[in-house]
Protein backbone atom coordinates (compact mmCIF):
# COMPACT_ATOMS: atom_id res chain seq x y z
CA UNK A 1 0.00 0.00 0.00
CA UNK A 2 2.90 2.37 0.70
CA UNK A 3 3.83 2.21 -2.97
CA UNK A 4 0.45 1.50 -4.56
CA UNK A 5 -1.32 4.62 -3.27
CA UNK A 6 1.42 7.10 -4.30
CA UNK A 7 1.66 5.43 -7.72
CA UNK A 8 -2.13 5.62 -8.18
CA UNK A 9 -2.14 9.32 -7.20
CA UNK A 10 0.77 10.00 -9.56
CA UNK A 11 -0.99 8.17 -12.42
CA UNK A 12 -4.28 9.99 -11.87
CA UNK A 13 -2.82 13.48 -11.47
CA UNK A 14 -0.38 12.94 -14.34
CA UNK A 15 -3.09 11.91 -16.79
CA UNK A 16 -5.44 14.70 -15.66
CA UNK A 17 -2.75 17.37 -16.00
CA UNK A 18 -1.82 16.14 -19.48
CA UNK A 19 -5.46 16.12 -20.60
CA UNK A 20 -6.35 19.51 -19.12
CA UNK A 21 -3.42 21.09 -20.99
CA UNK A 22 -5.27 20.40 -24.25
CA UNK A 23 -8.72 21.43 -22.94
CA UNK A 24 -9.05 25.27 -22.73
CA UNK A 25 -12.19 25.14 -20.60
CA UNK A 26 -12.77 27.42 -17.55
CA UNK A 27 -13.12 24.36 -15.29
CA UNK A 28 -9.85 22.98 -16.64
CA UNK A 29 -8.08 26.30 -16.13
CA UNK A 30 -9.45 26.57 -12.59
CA UNK A 31 -8.26 23.04 -11.81
CA UNK A 32 -4.80 23.87 -13.16
CA UNK A 33 -4.66 26.97 -10.95
CA UNK A 34 -5.65 24.92 -7.89
CA UNK A 35 -2.99 22.29 -8.62
CA UNK A 36 -0.33 24.98 -9.00
CA UNK A 37 -1.26 26.35 -5.57
CA UNK A 38 -0.89 22.85 -4.11
CA UNK A 39 2.49 22.59 -5.79
CA UNK A 40 3.58 25.76 -3.98
CA UNK A 41 2.44 24.28 -0.65
CA UNK A 42 4.26 21.00 -1.32
CA UNK A 43 7.36 22.94 -2.37
CA UNK A 44 7.31 24.74 1.00
CA UNK A 45 7.20 21.39 2.83
CA UNK A 46 9.97 20.06 0.59
CA UNK A 47 12.04 23.12 1.48
CA UNK A 48 11.62 22.34 5.18
CA UNK A 49 12.79 18.76 4.59
CA UNK A 50 15.73 20.02 2.53
CA UNK A 51 16.81 22.43 5.28
CA UNK A 52 16.52 19.66 7.88
CA UNK A 53 18.59 17.33 5.73
CA UNK A 54 21.19 20.06 5.19
CA UNK A 55 21.47 20.67 8.93
CA UNK A 56 21.76 16.95 9.72
CA UNK A 57 24.41 16.39 7.04
CA UNK A 58 26.65 19.28 8.05
CA UNK A 59 26.15 18.70 11.79
CA UNK A 60 27.32 15.10 11.41
CA UNK A 61 30.28 16.28 9.39
CA UNK A 62 31.28 18.77 12.09
CA UNK A 63 30.85 16.26 14.93
CA UNK A 64 33.02 13.65 13.21
CA UNK A 65 35.60 16.27 12.12
CA UNK A 66 35.57 15.06 8.53
CA UNK A 67 37.68 16.66 5.86
CA UNK A 68 36.50 20.23 5.22
CA UNK A 69 34.26 20.29 8.32
CA UNK A 70 34.98 24.00 8.81
CA UNK A 71 33.17 24.71 5.53
CA UNK A 72 30.12 22.99 6.99
CA UNK A 73 30.40 25.25 10.05
CA UNK A 74 30.47 28.34 7.83
CA UNK A 75 27.44 27.02 5.91
CA UNK A 76 25.35 26.50 9.06
CA UNK A 77 26.33 29.84 10.58
CA UNK A 78 25.52 31.67 7.34
CA UNK A 79 22.14 29.94 7.08
CA UNK A 80 21.21 30.82 10.66
CA UNK A 81 22.34 34.44 10.30
CA UNK A 82 20.39 34.96 7.07
CA UNK A 83 17.29 33.33 8.57
CA UNK A 84 17.46 35.64 11.61
CA UNK A 85 17.87 38.68 9.37
CA UNK A 86 14.88 37.70 7.24
CA UNK A 87 12.58 36.78 10.13
CA UNK A 88 13.42 39.42 12.73
CA UNK A 89 14.29 42.60 10.84
CA UNK A 90 11.29 42.63 8.49
CA UNK A 91 11.41 45.48 5.96
CA UNK A 92 14.85 46.59 7.15
CA UNK A 93 16.22 43.20 6.08
CA UNK A 94 15.89 44.12 2.38
CA UNK A 95 18.69 46.67 2.45
CA UNK A 96 20.83 44.39 4.62
CA UNK A 97 20.21 41.47 2.27
CA UNK A 98 21.26 43.70 -0.61
CA UNK A 99 24.47 44.71 1.16
CA UNK A 100 25.32 41.09 1.95
CA UNK A 101 24.61 40.11 -1.65
CA UNK A 102 26.72 42.89 -3.18
CA UNK A 103 29.63 42.68 -0.73
CA UNK A 104 29.84 38.93 -0.03
CA UNK A 105 27.83 36.73 -2.40
CA UNK A 106 28.61 38.60 -5.65
CA UNK A 107 32.42 38.59 -5.08
CA UNK A 108 32.28 34.90 -4.14
CA UNK A 109 30.37 34.16 -7.34
CA UNK A 110 32.88 36.11 -9.40
CA UNK A 111 35.72 34.20 -7.78
CA UNK A 112 34.01 30.89 -8.50
CA UNK A 113 33.53 31.73 -12.17
CA UNK A 114 37.13 32.94 -12.40
CA UNK A 115 38.32 29.56 -11.08
CA UNK A 116 36.00 27.74 -13.48
CA UNK A 117 37.69 29.53 -16.38
CA UNK A 118 40.94 27.69 -15.65
CA UNK A 119 39.16 24.33 -15.47
CA UNK A 120 37.38 25.09 -18.76
CA UNK A 121 40.67 26.03 -20.41
CA UNK A 122 42.22 22.77 -19.20
CA UNK A 123 39.24 20.73 -20.44
CA UNK A 124 39.30 22.55 -23.78
CA UNK A 125 43.01 21.78 -24.20
CA UNK A 126 42.35 18.06 -23.67
CA UNK A 127 39.23 18.01 -25.85
CA UNK A 128 40.71 19.98 -28.74
CA UNK A 129 43.46 17.49 -29.49
CA UNK A 130 42.87 16.24 -33.02
CA UNK A 131 42.72 12.53 -32.18
CA UNK A 132 39.64 11.82 -34.30
CA UNK A 133 37.50 13.37 -37.03
CA UNK A 134 35.01 14.78 -34.50
CA UNK A 135 37.80 16.28 -32.38
CA UNK A 136 39.39 17.78 -35.50
CA UNK A 137 36.09 19.41 -36.54
CA UNK A 138 35.67 20.76 -32.99
CA UNK A 139 39.20 22.17 -33.08
CA UNK A 140 38.66 23.85 -36.46
CA UNK A 141 35.28 25.31 -35.44
CA UNK A 142 36.70 26.64 -32.17
CA UNK A 143 39.65 28.19 -34.00
CA UNK A 144 37.38 29.83 -36.59
CA UNK A 145 34.99 31.24 -33.98
CA UNK A 146 37.73 32.53 -31.66
CA UNK A 147 39.69 34.20 -34.47
CA UNK A 148 36.52 35.51 -36.12
CA UNK A 149 35.30 37.30 -33.00
CA UNK A 150 38.71 38.83 -32.35
CA UNK A 151 39.75 42.11 -34.03
CA UNK A 152 42.65 40.16 -35.55
CA UNK A 153 40.23 38.09 -37.66
CA UNK A 154 39.21 41.07 -39.79
CA UNK A 155 42.82 41.59 -40.83
CA UNK A 156 43.09 38.00 -42.08
CA UNK A 157 40.06 38.40 -44.35
CA UNK A 158 37.22 40.96 -44.36
CA UNK A 159 34.61 38.19 -44.45
CA UNK A 160 36.19 36.11 -41.69
CA UNK A 161 34.03 37.61 -38.87
CA UNK A 162 30.88 37.03 -40.94
CA UNK A 163 31.91 33.39 -41.49
CA UNK A 164 32.46 32.94 -37.75
CA UNK A 165 29.01 34.40 -37.11
CA UNK A 166 27.55 31.96 -39.66
CA UNK A 167 29.22 29.05 -37.85
CA UNK A 168 27.59 30.17 -34.60
CA UNK A 169 24.15 30.84 -36.09
CA UNK A 170 23.78 27.85 -38.45
CA UNK A 171 25.81 24.68 -37.62
CA UNK A 172 26.10 25.51 -33.92
CA UNK A 173 22.43 26.45 -33.60
CA UNK A 174 21.37 23.26 -35.43
CA UNK A 175 23.45 21.14 -33.03
CA UNK A 176 22.07 23.02 -30.05
CA UNK A 177 18.48 22.47 -31.19
CA UNK A 178 19.20 18.78 -31.71
CA UNK A 179 20.47 18.55 -28.14
CA UNK A 180 17.41 20.42 -26.86
CA UNK A 181 15.13 18.03 -28.77
CA UNK A 182 16.94 15.11 -27.16
CA UNK A 183 16.52 16.64 -23.70
CA UNK A 184 12.81 17.30 -24.38
CA UNK A 185 12.13 13.74 -25.56
CA UNK A 186 14.12 12.35 -22.64
CA UNK A 187 12.07 14.45 -20.21
CA UNK A 188 8.82 13.26 -21.79
CA UNK A 189 9.94 9.63 -21.64
CA UNK A 190 10.96 9.98 -17.99
CA UNK A 191 7.64 11.66 -17.11
CA UNK A 192 5.68 8.87 -18.82
CA UNK A 193 7.73 6.22 -17.01
CA UNK A 194 6.96 7.89 -13.67
CA UNK A 195 3.25 8.35 -14.47
CA UNK A 196 2.85 4.74 -15.64
CA UNK A 197 4.76 3.34 -12.68
CA UNK A 198 7.70 1.98 -14.67
CA UNK A 199 10.15 4.27 -12.87
CA UNK A 200 9.76 3.87 -9.10
CA UNK A 201 13.01 5.32 -7.73
CA UNK A 202 11.17 8.53 -6.69
CA UNK A 203 9.34 6.46 -4.05
CA UNK A 204 12.61 5.77 -2.25
CA UNK A 205 13.89 2.45 -0.91
CA UNK A 206 14.55 -0.63 -2.99
CA UNK A 207 12.53 -1.93 -5.93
Amino acid sequence: MKRTIPQAICLMIGIVMVVQFFVPHPISLQFNSMILKWVIVLTAFAMVLAIGNLIMHHTAKIEKKREGWYYSLVTLISMVVMAIIGLCLGVESESLFQKIYLNILAPLGSTMFALLAYYMASAAYRAFKARSLEATLLLIAAFVVMIGFMPFGQYLHPKFPAFAEWVMQVPNMASKRGILFGIAFGSIATALKIILGIERSWLGGKE
